[in-house]
């Protein structure tokens, strides 16, 4: 499994294949009451097999899967305002908030909400944790401990981070080192990687398999998808958190967030669907299924999958973005980011 831009799940071929080719216009006359259609940003096709079909089981209500980019799931929902396909949506920060700024996402209160300390307004919800982190083929180059050795001639044409404003881990790389070392500090590092950078990558999840393979040395991604693929794909590559000069490593909290599509052609259903993702029964199993964190508070695991994470993480600083204060700032940001290394 890999984060790509890929259609998977409890659906039908011909129906997603008109989906992808058309933006989804052609889509409207298959949907019904026993269906809920979901946009969802690549990553957690582990735990969205099990939870869907123990979700059918429950309700009777077929799920739809269609896998993006973080940033593309948006862009589909924009496409589609005037005829909306999407039920529920499911991407990163900062794009679920630009969905909500942009009315493309309807209010509804989930149950359990309360018990999130997460990203979450009137109109989402966060739905499961995870984290920023790099990798690295260990076979081909010794885990760089810090950033500046990342500009080490050694890893010329050897390093690629997902693109900023496209993807939600490559937006995370830009914010996470604009607060380290400030917004022209993270421009000025960032255009001397370009040195190094293979080039643009909308996402994230295609690193996977290059950074495993040894086509290229290290990669961004993040922790959920990571552990994922190293423990199903047999991946040959460890995680890592590059350190500043003073050797604190730091890390950006980049959870996975839900919100009910405006117009959403089955309300019901994907209230259904989103009341069940957030209860305790499903979210005991985010860790287990998908080596993610629960998004609510009270839900306690204990597993194996659980305790990989927290190890991964041990010494790293999460930091909490203020993911309002991002969007406001984020067209500027990418403005300014593709300045700088693209000239």
């Amino acid at each position: 499994m890999f984060r790509s831009r890929v259609i998977t799940g409890l659906l039908a071929g011909a129906l997603l294949s008109s989906l992808v080719a058309c933006g989804g216009t052609g889509a409207a006359s298959t949907t019904s009451t026993k269906t809920v259609t979901v946009y969802s940003a690549d990553g957690l096709a582990d735990w969205y097999k099990t939870r869907f079909e123990a979700f059918t089981q429950q309700t009777g209500i077929k799920v739809q899967l269609v896998e993006a980019g973080s940033g593309e799931v948006v862009s589909r929902l924009q496409k589609e305002k005037s005829n909306p396909q999407a039920d529920v949506a499911i991407t990163l920060p900062p794009f679920i908030q630009k969905a909500s700024a942009d009315k493309l996402l309807q209010d509804f209160q989930v149950p359990g909400s309360d018990q999130v300390k997460g990203p979450k307004a009137a109109d989402y919800v966060s739905v499961i944790d995870n984290y920023l982190s790099f990798i690295v083929n260990p076979a081909k180059t010794a885990q760089p401990k810090t950033f500046d050795e990342l500009l080490d001639a050694r890893f010329k044409g050897k390093v690629q981070y997902s693109t900023p404003g496209q993807a939600g881990d490559g937006t995370a790389v830009l914010l996470l080192l604009q607060h380290l070392l400030g917004k022209q500090g993270a421009l000025d590092y960032l255009k001397k990687l370009e040195a190094n950078n293979v080039g643009p990558s909308a996402s994230t999840g295609k690193l996977q398999p290059k950074v495993s393979k040894g086509e290229i040395f290290v990669a961004n991604g993040d922790v959920q998808m990571n552990l994922t693929s190293i423990a199903n794909d047999k991946s040959a590559f460890q995680l890592f958190f590059p350190a500043t000069a003073d050797g604190k490593r730091s890390t950006v909290a980049l959870p996975y967030v839900m919100g009910l599509g405006a117009g959403a052609p089955n309300k019901d259903g994907g209230e259904k669907l989103m009341t069940y993702l957030l209860s305790p029964e499903a979210q005991q199993t985010v860790s287990g299924d998908a080596f993610g964190i629960p998004a609510r508070s009270d839900v306690k695991p204990a597993d194996a999958n659980f305790q990989s994470v927290q190890k991964a993480t041990a010494g790293v600083e999460i930091w909490q973005p203020d993911w309002t204060k991002v969007l406001a700032d984020l067209d500027a940001d990418v403005a300014a980011y593709n300045k700088a290394v693209r000239g």
